[in-house]
């Protein structure tokens, strides 16, 4: 008796184990992402369509961004590495500018060749709409706010980090400019995609 109430205290412990480390991935909130198709920095269309199916990590940028832009893109370019370290590859990066007029798919090109990402494959650098379409976008799929106010050559914008599950669906948000929660994002990443191909 004491041997199967021992057994049974066990098993009842690997079970709660292993929901713990195979449980999956809990999202802290679900912002469905409206329907676009947008211009990448190879002149090719993408679109919310072409993306699902698989996990997405979104943030907002603009070339001639004089502040926090260059950390992020940076930030972004850290994480593709340890993404490629961790031997994660079911994934994209998704770069939308908020300088639409000015970010022409070459603009977008160069500016991100100059961060040297591991792999450019990946990444999706989208301009191709107009600024109040960007705007609305923004805030409407990603709950960000962006701001162009006329006569400036300056956006203020949300600084996030967003992920994206496969069905076109925000489903987490991470600070993108400083203390960039590298584990975490990693972590919830491989929990998504592991999720994602199991349903």
């Amino acid at each position: 008796m004491r041997k199967k109430i021992v057994f049974s205290a066990m098993m009842s412990i690997i079970l709660l184990l292993s929901a713990c480390s195979f449980g999956g991935f809990k999202a802290d909130h679900k912002y469905k992402i409206e329907s676009f198709e947008f211009t990448n920095q190879h002149n090719e269309k993408v679109s919310l369509d072409s993306l699902k199916g698989t996990v997405w990590l979104a943030q907002f940028v603009f070339t001639n961004c004089e502040t926090v832009c260059l950390p992020m893109m940076a930030n972004m370019t850290d994480l593709q590495q340890q993404l490629q370290d961790e031997g994660v590859e079911d994934y994209k990066l998704v770069s939308f500018s908020i300088d639409p007029q000015t970010d022409t798919p070459e603009a977008l090109q160069t500016y991100l060749d100059s961060f040297d990402p591991v792999d450019q494959s990946k990444w999706e650098m989208l301009t191709g709409y107009s600024q109040k379409t960007i705007e609305n976008f923004a805030i409407g799929s990603f709950k960000t706010f962006v701001n162009k106010a006329p006569g400036e050559d300056q956006v203020v914008h949300g600084t996030a980090f967003s992920l994206v599950n496969k069905d076109g669906v925000a489903v987490k948000t991470y600070n993108g400019a400083t203390e960039v929660p590298y584990e975490q994002i990693i972590k919830d990443m491989k929990a998504l995609i592991k999720q994602d191909s199991e349903s």
